[in-house]
């Protein structure tokens, strides 16, 4: 059978079980990224029926997944909402970086890994899963939520650390010179801030480039510009997610409005698609091996990270209900945390990396979603709802 024919089967395949898993998470009320997930490991690297042609068709779509989530979700805001919304929350950011990162870190040490092991596992256990967030809310109908910007910003300042932290993970991998370290760091920093600075001074220039008469020339057009942004921000070792989430707030009025329609069915197709890879990309019959470490560490930093919404949430004056969907949303880890461990193993620092990693990501992602929803749930209503206090007779 000729290679094309057996990508086109097995795509055709993969969507069509795509498709029963989104109609059956629909039926029973929940997000369909579990599902997703599980395909993907049972079509992955030691699963039931490994899909080896396709694989790389999938990994491509998996990454236009991720950049029209959040793309999408920038066309939500404007650049100055942007900006004032990072102002409010600097604490919080630090804050999540202790809280978050500190676990992992330590967990390295406990199990002996050495101190470049510790720094990539509290990469790992850091930064939530933009993709995976991005796509709960959505599928929530939280968008619109009082609580949604400060996630959000939390999720923009921790794609922005990233652009410190890897290139410092990286000399400290390759044991490149400080220098040469700070350098990469410069340059990645440099270009998150023309990105922002331009599209804060000329948005309404580039959304004039764009005509919202002609949805086709509009399809193509901002499609192009957001994989030309994100791929030079991913050159420079920025997250493609932070470069399509800055082209996303640049557009504005019209021209957002209309990007907006004619992306949506693309990335529903192509975010279903980075699910599934991540899956794919898993190896099961390694992840037993460190099945217990990643359970205990996936329920520390996941409690960290609603600590952190929380927190955040409440110094923004949202209310109690709020504050607990924002720390509950921000649980799922993802994308970074699979690049940071591929950095890591590739190096050869640690071998155990990879299937803790694996471990911990697959557990956080499916635990996400199912999380998300317990704020909608009546009876946490009624739990958290604040009492009024006793009136004396």
């Amino acid at each position: 059978m000729q290679e094309t024919t057996l990508i086109l089967i097995e795509i055709g395949a993969l969507l069509l079980a795509m498709s029963f898993l989104g109609r059956l998470a629909i039926r029973i009320g929940i997000s369909p990224i579990p599902f997703y997930l599980v395909l993907g490991l049972l079509f992955g690297e030691g699963g039931f029926l490994p899909l080896d042609a396709s694989a790389t068709f999938v990994q491509v779509g998996a990454q236009i997944g991720v950049i029209l989530l959040l793309a999408l979700l920038g066309l939500e805001y404007t650049a100055s909402e942007l900006l004032g919304t990072l102002g409010r929350f600097p604490v919080i950011g630090a804050v999540d970086g202790v809280l978050n990162a500190v676990p992992g870190a330590v967990l390295a040490l406990v199990l002996g890994w050495g101190p470049v092991a510790a720094v990539a596992l509290a990469g790992i256990t850091w930064v939530s899963s933009s993709g995976v967030v991005a796509k709960m809310l959505r599928d929530l109908g939280r968008l619109g939520n009082r609580e949604t910007p400060g996630v959000l910003a939390i999720l923009v300042m921790e794609d922005l650390a990233m652009a410190f932290y890897l290139p410092v993970l990286a000399a400290l991998l390759v044991g490149v010179s400080l220098l040469e370290g700070a350098v990469a760091v410069a340059i990645a920093v440099g270009v998150v801030t023309l990105i922002l600075f331009v599209a804060l001074r000329f948005g309404s220039f580039i959304s004039q480039i764009f005509s919202p008469e002609h949805p086709e020339p509009l399809l193509l057009g901002v499609l192009g510009l957001t994989m030309l942004v994100a791929g030079i921000a991913q050159q420079v070792n920025v997250s493609t997610a932070v470069g399509a989430f800055l082209v996303g707030i640049a557009l504005s009025g019209r021209v957002a409005q209309q990007a907006s329609q004619v992306l949506t069915p693309l990335r529903d197709l192509f975010a279903a698609f980075f699910f599934v890879f991540f899956g794919l990309a898993t190896d099961a019959s390694q992840l037993l091996f460190m099945l217990g470490p990643a359970v205990a560490l996936s329920v520390v930093t996941m409690a960290t990270k609603i600590l952190t919404g929380y927190l955040g949430a409440r110094s923004a004056g949202i209310g109690v209900p709020g504050r607990w969907r924002a720390g509950l949303a921000l649980t799922p880890r993802g994308e970074f945390s699979i690049v940071i461990a591929g950095l890591a193993v590739s190096s050869g620092i640690e071998p155990g990396l990879a299937p803790l990693a694996t471990g911990y990501v697959l557990i956080t992602v499916i635990a996400g979603p199912l999380l998300a929803r317990i704020p909608d749930a009546g009876w946490f209503r009624a739990a958290t709802r604040p009492r009024r206090p006793a009136v004396g007779r």
